[in-house]
């Protein structure tokens, strides 16, 4: 690593289907700093980090650094084309089957202790994506771009179930020394699916997903979860500019929706909460935390800094500009009709002057109506802010 130049990382956060909007923002980030698509247009993102959804789009991203448009326009493609039954089981006899169980193990698991291990592992079957991952990513390009310095590092993110920890698999080229912290732990790994399908299993939505860690066995889930210090991977793999592109709206607490006669809560809601607080909840106050640290390190003397290997961070962030659930219940009757009866049933209505549960909707709708919508605000969003992104990227190029 050249350090007389910084470093950037490359942040994407969680978020089921909402992911779609980080590929509009890239694409809008390189056609700003490269919009002739040269040759050889080197990789602006030295250091990519994803948890979740965003693990797949960094993982694709890291496995074609070498080509940055390219995987960007692959990307592209794919969320633009998607649709639920490549993510997860949406036929008819797959939902009934998995709530049937769900429903007799909550009514009747009590008095029939013989059949808990028959209990399913997750409300949907998520082997589509597994199918898919293997199909569209290959991990031998990894190695090759971090052996050429393509690429510096890649990091996965996942949270272990039985431990409680907060594992961080990357690999570098570069000799790396792991790092702990208080319920975090980095793990050198070669990256494959099955990294991905843990950090993107979605908690009681999708199964978890078991990893050999240094010899033992962890059931892991959502990288999401527990997810404390969300830009800690990028900067302990040296990054000294972090660049986040988040999947949450900046205020969406539908404060129109306070009333003195608000009914019950459905499962919807408070599923679309749940998921909300796991996925967009730790990145901004994270965010917020650097900021007043490089405050604080602004105000010590250069030669301290040295001395104590202290250095400022430098973030941007591009965020939607607009309610992704709001977006989504436009789109729900895209969903195939097994699927949009199941969270119907759930609570979610789309109905004029009754929406409720988009926030659980906009996670789950693998739809390319959907996807296509994310994929075009993010590539606006990041569009209006060029001249910010070009000053962010000046002293890299």
């Amino acid at each position: 690593m050249d350090a007389r130049k910084p470093s950037i990382g490359l942040i994407l956060t969680g978020g089921g289907a909402r992911a779609a909007y980080q590929v509009g923002v890239l694409s809008g980030v390189l056609d700003i700093l490269d919009p002739q698509h040269s040759h050889g247009f080197p990789n602006p993102f030295p250091i990519i980090c994803g948890t979740s959804a965003g693990a797949i789009n960094a993982a694709a991203l890291a496995c074609r650094a070498n080509a940055p448009h390219e995987a960007a326009e692959r990307l592209r493609y794919l969320w633009e084309n998607i649709h639920t039954d490549m993510v997860y089981r949406a036929d008819p006899a797959s939902l009934f089957r998995n709530g049937l169980q769900w429903l007799s193990m909550l009514a009747l698991g009590w008095a029939l202790p013989t059949r808990r291990g028959q209990q399913p592992h997750s409300l949907l079957d998520n082997q589509p994506l597994s199918e898919l991952l293997s199909k569209s990513l290959d991990f031998g390009r990894l190695g090759q771009n971090l052996e050429r310095g393509c690429l510096e590092a890649l990091a996965i993110t996942a949270a272990a179930y039985i431990s409680g920890e907060h594992l961080i698999f990357y690999q570098s080229n570069t000799p790396l020394l792991p790092w702990t912290r208080s319920l975090r732990r980095a793990i050198p790994s070669r990256i494959g699916v099955d990294h991905l399908l843990a950090s993107s299993a979605i908690p009681f939505v999708f199964p978890a997903q078991a990893l050999l860690v240094q010899g033992a066995c962890e059931w892991c889930g959502d990288g999401s979860m527990r997810q404390l210090a969300p830009l800690s991977p990028a900067i302990h793999l040296g990054a000294t500019k972090v660049f986040v592109i988040g999947t949450g709206h900046r205020d969406d607490t539908h404060a129109e929706s306070r009333r003195l006669d608000s009914p019950y809560p459905s499962l919807a809601q408070i599923s679309g909460n749940a998921l909300s607080n796991i996925f967009l909840d730790g990145l901004s106050m994270d965010v917020e935390r650097l900021e007043r640290i490089n405050e604080l390190l602004y105000l010590l003397p250069s030669d301290t800094m040295q001395s104590q290997s202290l250095r400022p961070i430098t973030t941007f962030a591009i965020t939607p500009s607009r309610s992704l659930d709001e977006l989504a219940l436009e789109h729900l009757d895209e969903m195939p009709r097994a699927a949009r009866t199941l969270f119907r049933v759930l609570g979610v209505s789309s109905g004029s002057g009754t929406e409720t549960g988009g926030a659980l909707v906009s996670y789950l709708l693998f739809e390319a109506s959907y996807t296509q919508a994310l994929i075009q605000l993010g590539r606006t969003d990041s569009m209006k802010r060029t001249e910010e992104v070009k000053a962010f990227f000046k002293e890299t190029q």
